[in-house]
């Protein structure tokens, strides 16, 4: 079994020593970096499978590490706040971070947040899924992990194509929000629902002129895939 690599930027050393500890006891390999300047050395040296970010970090922070991280890769990232507010989880997830724990946090939510991540961008030995085409214009392949529209190869995070093919897989039916953090996420937590909300956006961004067209808005209910639409 392939032992993952984690890069955590975190400069508070015994927050990070405990987040290793928790981490290596699942059996993964952890690289600690305390700064802005070092997570961003490590990321381009090592090539890590997942980062976790912690939101205050000194050189530059952990948001501005993530968008320099995100312009390189699709790894997932998971970022750490210890702010109430909900300013900077908005900025994560709009620059694409996969997923937020606010501090403090259990280990046990960590280590499912981890392994939910890892499963959606590195699924081995499954059975195969089917290519989904959405009219002429678009196919999503997961064997491939590619969405092409217009036969234009589109650039999506593990998390985004997940959602997207939650959505195609199921044309017409209105999920909620609370749906696809289940489906999508692995958990169920009211305060999540900003995070489906946040890629949402992101998603129809990147689908360009027909994100709007393609997922629609179910109001008072959630989202939904309109197979074909043009």
């Amino acid at each position: 079994m392939k032992s993952f690599l984690i890069l955590l930027v975190e400069d508070e050393a015994p927050a990070a020593q405990m987040v290793q500890f928790y981490l290596e006891r699942e059996g993964f390999r952890v690289l600690i970096a305390g700064d802005g300047p070092a997570g961003e050395a490590s990321f381009q040296q090592t090539k890590p499978d997942l980062a976790i970010l912690d939101v205050m970090l000194p050189g530059f922070d952990g948001l501005e590490l993530c968008r320099r991280m995100r312009q390189r890769s699709n790894l997932p990232i998971l970022m750490l706040t210890a702010r109430a507010e909900d300013n900077d989880k908005a900025i994560g997830l709009g620059i694409g971070a996969d997923d937020y724990l606010t501090k403090p946090f259990s280990p046990t939510e960590l280590i499912a947040r981890v392994k939910a991540l890892l499963r959606r961008a590195y699924q081995f030995n499954e059975s195969p899924r089917p290519v989904l085409v959405g009219g002429p214009r678009l196919q999503l392949d997961p064997a491939r992990h590619q969405v092409t529209l217009d036969g234009r190869s589109l650039d999506f995070t593990a998390t985004e194509f997940e959602l997207l093919h939650v959505l195609m897989n199921n044309p017409g039916w209105a999920f909620t929000r609370s749906d696809l953090l289940r489906r999508v996420w692995g958990y169920d937590d009211e305060a999540g629902e900003d995070t489906v909300t946040a890629h949402m956006s992101n998603l129809r961004s990147k689908l360009g002129a027909d994100g709007a067209r393609l997922i629609r808005t179910i109001y008072g209910v959630g989202y939904a895939y309109q197979e074909g639409a043009e």
